[in-house]
């Protein structure tokens, strides 16, 4: 990409390669979707993504995983994905089924210069989330995560136009981190899940989003919280959003589904 010996090599083309080997699918990387729905490997990937603790699992799942080099253990961090590229490459192929299910959307988010509105982007996906988002929800192969796959599958089909997603998410952080570029404009998510017996993680969410949106020097993010709690109304009737402020003031979109 960069024959030049003279050019410097910017972020830019760092993640423009890292696009190239993902979407190439070398060997390795396309084995790894084979990898990831065995139930040893599920048993470990599955909480980091989430979030969770690591259940009590056999030793030797959990040597299996390591010398897959599929994760590491890191000083202070607990298990963690193995490198950057499967950071990227592990959620993009656990969410591609739901991807192939999408149905036709139209990008009603963009403006007619072709930059994101993010009141437009907000709307669009409610409207996905209500209609589609209880059938596709059986398309993702790692049940306590399906919600976030299918909202990350409706985010490529958005950043294909011309964007980028990052992810952060580790386990024991309780949530997961999304960062949705797109000529220029960035819009932070964080996804946070409701289970039975547990509190609504709102305040706890508007916190660990306000630190996330400070890092990245962004006034403004969604928080999305999905509701799994059993004996809740139908999930068309549920999903709904308001407006919150995060404990130092940066304006939430609160979404709840």
């Amino acid at each position: 990409m960069v024959e030049d010996p003279a050019r410097t090599i910017t972020d830019a083309d760092i993640d423009a390669a890292k696009e190239i080997l993902i979407r190439r699918q070398d060997t390795h990387l396309d084995s790894l979707a084979e990898r990831l729905r065995e139930p040893r490997v599920r048993r470990i990937i599955e909480p980091i993504l989430a979030g969770g603790a690591l259940p009590a699992v056999p030793e030797d799942d959990l040597r299996y995983v390591q010398d897959l080099g599929l994760v590491r253990a890191e000083s202070g961090a607990g298990l963690v994905i193995a490198n950057p590229i499967y950071r990227e490459a592990i959620p993009r192929s656990l969410a591609s089924a739901a991807i192939a299910s999408l149905p036709q959307i139209h990008p009603t988010w963009l403006t007619a210069d072709g930059n994101l509105d993010e009141p437009r982007l907000l709307d669009a996906f409610l409207t996905f989330w209500r209609q589609h988002g209880e059938p596709l929800l059986g398309a993702a192969p790692y049940h306590e995560i399906a919600p976030h796959l299918v909202l990350m599958a409706f985010l490529h089909r958005v950043a294909n136009g011309g964007g980028t997603i990052e992810r952060e998410y580790a386990i024991g952080s309780g949530r997961m981190d999304l960062l949705l570029r797109y000529h220029g404009r960035a819009v932070a998510i964080e996804l946070k899940v409701w289970r039975d017996h547990e509190s609504d993680p709102l305040a706890g969410g508007l916190a660990q989003l306000d630190r996330y949106l400070a890092g990245l020097g962004l006034a403004s993010g969604w928080l999305v919280i999905f509701d799994r709690r059993g004996g809740t109304a139908r999930l068309a009737d549920r999903t709904a959003s308001s407006e919150a402020a995060s404990p130092t003031g940066r304006r939430i979109t609160v979404i709840r589904a």
